[in-house]
């Protein structure tokens, strides 16, 4: 494989809506994507009160790619090789010694070395999307509760509470209806939690047209959702920009799933209509498969494999499995890499200035995590006397294999010309190679 990646050798541009094109404003979204479940599950499961204040020290437990035994309540950290970083029950960390005897250096029960991607999807849940890390804070709170409630309980079965609020909150129809906390105060007030496109993205998209490439946005959020994201961040005449729009995607069933199981639906007023033996036009469709946008991609590009390269910041719902079942070229949009050197460069201020200035506030979701470390790397304890090793974590593992570059954001490359020559991660190269812009603090993992 080619050691460089070029946008302009594609002839199709794939992308994810929901923190891909669309940023949002994490201190603002996060809060409300936390109470939209929290006031779920107090008014209508019955849960503790408490779980609707959260003071802004709490947020510090987010971080992506931790993953939740649904059994027993424990968050865990994985190293690459499947081993466990760092652990908690609920919210309470556990000490170096809990963790070496409750999991020592095995590798965690759910993992599956021969494929490096965990087995029985009904035992756990993966954290690795702005959208879900608030979940993970309120799911640690209520293991919490559960256990100070009932006197120490071992295992928890809250999880079908939380799939329920989920229901509520972001079934197909609750755009239209009003239903839950989160629609309604995204419908009331876009500008406070949803970032405009900025002027040079919005040039870019451009620019891939004018230079021949086909553009799709695919997204897991509905026709209605979409329509009102689109218009805010990218302005009324959005669809002109893009040659087919897919919404309700389901991903990653979109890549994985056949088209009997997932054939594409036309819409008539946000609401699908009869299923499509084959997709033979541009348009705006809902759910669908990949095998038969691939199909229509080839007619619309006159070759019979044409190059498709997909962004996206979810590796569970767009990256693996475009990479893995497409064989797309796939752009990770990681706002970590913003986040985290933010972090430093804020940390440098005395905080006799920064308090001077600002009251508390909450961890934006992409910043370091001091209960958890780095999501890119973490240290291991050797023998006494000697020091920690690095070891890559397991998302950073998953980045560097199903991941052709990794950047913060589109804006971040929205100014380099289309030829720009990308290095790319590969297996003959270090597992930093794919980051855009390489930023100080991987340095140090080049080997």
């Amino acid at each position: 494989m080619a050691q460089h990646f070029s946008l302009a050798a594609c002839d199709v541009v794939g992308f994810d809506l929901d923190h891909t094109l669309c940023r949002y404003n994490l201190p603002e979204s996060a809060p409300l994507v936390y109470n939209s479940f929290a006031q779920f599950l107090v008014k209508e499961k019955g849960y503790d009160k408490e779980l609707l204040t959260v003071t802004p020290e709490d947020w510090d437990f987010c971080c992506k790619g931790l993953a939740l035994d649904l059994e027993d309540g424990t968050f865990i950290k994985l190293a690459d090789n499947g081993t466990v970083l760092r652990a908690s029950r609920g919210t309470k960390m556990m000490t170096p010694d809990v963790l070496a005897k409750e999991y020592g250096t095995k590798e965690w029960k759910y993992f599956v070395s021969d494929t490096g991607m965990p087995s029985q999807p009904g035992k756990y849940y993966f954290y690795d999307n702005y959208f879900d890390l608030p979940g993970a804070l309120l799911c640690a709170r209520v293991v919490d509760s559960l256990t100070k409630q009932n006197s120490g309980q071992k295992t928890f079965d809250f999880w079908k509470d939380i799939v329920a609020g989920i229901q509520h909150n972001f079934k197909m129809s609750a755009f239209k209806e009003n239903c839950g906390l989160y629609f309604p105060e995204i419908k009331r007030d876009p500008g406070k939690y949803l970032h405009s496109c900025p002027l040079s993205v919005r040039k870019w998209l451009q620019q891939l047209k004018n230079a021949g490439k086909i553009l799709l946005l695919i997204t897991s959020s509905h026709s209605d959702y979409c329509r009102l994201l689109c218009e805010y961040t990218l302005g009324d005449d959005f669809a002109d920009l893009f040659d087919i729009v897919i919404t309700n995607a389901l991903k990653p069933g979109f890549f994985s799933h056949s088209p009997s199981q997932r054939p594409f639906h036309t819409l008539k007023d946000d609401e699908e209509q009869e299923a499509l033996p084959s997709l033979d036009k541009p348009g705006w469709y809902s759910q669908g498969n990949a095998v038969h946008l691939y199909e229509l991609l080839k007619k619309m590009t006159g070759k019979p494999q044409p190059k498709v390269v997909y962004f996206g910041d979810s590796m569970h719902s767009d990256i693996f499995p475009a990479s893995h079942y497409s064989n797309w070229e796939t752009v990770l949009i990681l706002e970590e890499l913003r986040g985290e050197e933010s972090e430093k460069s804020e940390e440098a201020e005395p905080r006799e200035k920064r308090v001077k200035y600002e009251g508390p506030k909450a961890k934006p979701l992409n910043t370091l995590s001091k209960k958890w470390g780095s999501f890119f790397i973490d240290s291991v304890s050797e023998q006494e006397n000697t020091e920690d090793s690095l070891v890559y974590t397991w998302s950073s593992n998953k980045i560097s294999t199903y991941s052709t570059i990794a950047i913060p954001s589109i804006e971040a490359i929205a100014e380099l010309p289309l030829d720009y020559k990308f290095t790319r991660f590969s297996l003959n190269s270090s597992k930093t190679a794919g980051y855009y812009p390489l930023v100080h603090y991987t340095n140090v993992l080049i080997k």
